[in-house]
């Protein structure tokens, strides 16, 4: 059974932890939905490698994007 839902704000909360390698793999999947109603919360927990500046980047570019640092 496949259901639409339209009008619904979904969450997507994503722990950030060294995974500069990985992130942007992950946020262009979400980017890539059909479905635009979301908001994409990364926390950033104190990654030492890029993960936080890649994080960024994505946020200045798409206002649904949000990073906790």
């Amino acid at each position: 059974m496949v259901m639409e839902v339209y009008g619904v704000m979904v969450s997507i909360v994503v722990p950030v932890y060294n995974v500069e390698l990985y992130v942007a793999k992950c946020i262009d999947s979400v980017l890539e939905q059909s479905y635009d109603e979301w908001e994409l919360v990364l926390i950033d927990d104190g990654s030492e490698d890029g993960s936080g500046e890649i994080c960024d980047k994505y946020a200045k570019e798409d206002s649904r994007i949000k990073v906790i640092h």
